[in-house]
């Protein structure tokens, strides 16, 4: 059975990745692995505070900071078993068959790599734990999984609704073209209206672009249409989506940028911030 990654914090979109999770595992039939992943001064109590404290520290204090340490590691396990908890009730309620908890230490990355040869997407929300502090921010981790992931990255929004119409943003880059190729051998897209836009102010080059898109996905039977236009990327885009009630943006993860391999295409950024519906990123 095929896989689907889910990474958890608990902040409050930890909801909405779960049932958009839900959604794409009965698209594709697949199980899914909840993961939750404790930082390394979450996951252990083996702080020495003897260094800072050692003009005139007394054995008791060390003592009790020690023990105030490890109470703080058992709550932080604690607390992430709980999420996990809380996310398996959601999605077997949602209908999926198969859940597996994982509550692992140390970093996201190397917990993710453990998994990642057995998965088919990864699903996270748009911000962390500290989303309602950083509302023009992405979470760090989610840019980090981007940067680093082999497969399909499912970007939920903090609010789930049922997705029927989805709007794929393409520029014929290398990940763009890999979008459509994925999208068209993909059970989750199937019965769904996908509207293929090209932004650029070559319009005649553009719309062959875009016709080019849709004759690949409605050769796998999608229903697909083509449209361009022209101006900023990231303001037509956002338009677009708030106008016409689109429920789903796909995306390549790098568009035509030098500095591709170092950071999330300036587009895509700015993207994931300002839409307020999910985001499927390729690589």
């Amino acid at each position: 059975m095929d896989k689907i990654l889910t990474l958890l914090d608990g902040s409050a979109y930890s909801e909405s990745v779960c049932h958009h999770t839900a959604w794409i595992a009965q698209k594709l039939n697949a199980g899914v692995e909840a993961m939750h992943v404790l930082g390394r001064r979450e996951g252990t109590s083996s702080t020495d505070l003897s260094g800072a404290l050692r003009l005139g520290a007394r054995t008791a204090l060390l003592e009790e900071l020690s023990s105030l340490d490890a109470q703080r590691a058992k709550l932080a396990q604690a607390k992430g078993h709980a999420i996990l908890e809380d996310a398996k009730a959601i999605l077997e309620q949602d209908g999926v068959p198969v859940v597996n908890l994982r509550l692992r230490k140390g970093d996201l990355l190397e917990a993710v790599r453990t998994v990642e040869d057995d998965i088919r997407a990864i699903t996270i929300g748009k911000r962390g734990e500290g989303a309602d502090f950083a509302t023009g921010h992405l979470g760090s981790n989610l840019e980090r999984i981007v940067r680093s992931s082999k497969v399909p990255v499912f970007v939920a929004s903090r609010e789930f609704k049922p997705i029927t119409k989805v709007l794929v943003a393409y520029d014929g880059s290398t990940s763009a073209k890999v979008a459509i190729d994925r999208m068209s051998s993909s059970p989750v897209f199937q019965g769904l209206e996908i509207c293929v836009l090209c932004i650029g102010q070559d319009s005649t080059r553009a719309q062959t672009a875009a016709d080019d898109a849709v004759k690949t996905l409605r050769a796998s039977n999608l229903a697909a249409t083509a449209r361009i236009a022209s101006g900023e990327p990231e303001n037509v885009l956002k338009k677009l989506v708030a106008d016409e009630g689109f429920d789903l943006l796909v995306m390549g993860a790098y568009g035509h940028s030098r500095i591709r391999s170092l950071i999330i295409g300036s587009t895509t950024t700015a993207m994931i911030q300002t839409v307020k519906i999910p985001v499927i990123l390729y690589r």
